[in-house]
């Protein structure tokens, strides 16, 4: 009977992984600009709720767990990095020169605005409108309240469509 329990957990956090990794590494990704610390942010997230999957008092609630899991891993990247970006400024993290042909320069120009916002507008934004999230959902997983979603959504918008009306 241990040996079932045991694997329980396993197999959840296995068919979390399948469901919500993409999605969530492509979170982490807009918000760090970094592949590799995406990759790493979302496997410690993936981690960490495996650890404590006994503690988790409804497994429903486990995708926001995870959510919330990742966006903490993003701002402790962000703060352990302050001062020690290494790229050229202006620069994307692409992979390759032929990644970088492939990407039309609208949609560099969009994803450098997204990351010159502050982290909270930028969280905000992304939650809402590329994770399609509430904005209560979208509060609960940056731990703040509704009016702030709100207010940070609609810096952020503004502080976007200015960006994007400079580049047209």
């Amino acid at each position: 009977m241990e040996i079932v329990t045991a694997q329980a957990p396993g197999r959840e956090v296995t068919a979390l992984y399948q469901a919500h990794a993409l999605s969530l590494i492509r979170l982490a990704y807009a918000m760090l600009g970094d592949r590799q610390a995406a990759e790493d942010v979302v496997q410690e997230a993936f981690l960490g709720l495996y650890r404590r999957w006994s503690k988790l008092r409804d497994p429903a609630s486990a995708p926001g767990y995870l959510r919330a899991s990742v966006l903490n891993g993003c701002r402790m990247v962000l703060r352990a990095s302050v001062g020690r970006d290494d790229r050229v400024a202006g620069e994307l993290p692409w992979e390759s020169a032929e990644a970088t042909a492939l990407v039309s320069e609208e949609y560099r120009h969009l994803l450098r605005g997204i990351q010159a916002l502050p982290p909270r507008q930028r969280e905000a934004l992304l939650l809402r409108y590329y994770l399609d999230l509430s904005e209560e959902e979208t509060a609960r997983s940056m731990g703040v309240r509704r009016g702030t979603v709100k207010s940070a959504t609609s810096r952020a918008l503004a502080a976007l469509g200015r960006r994007m009306q400079e580049y047209s």
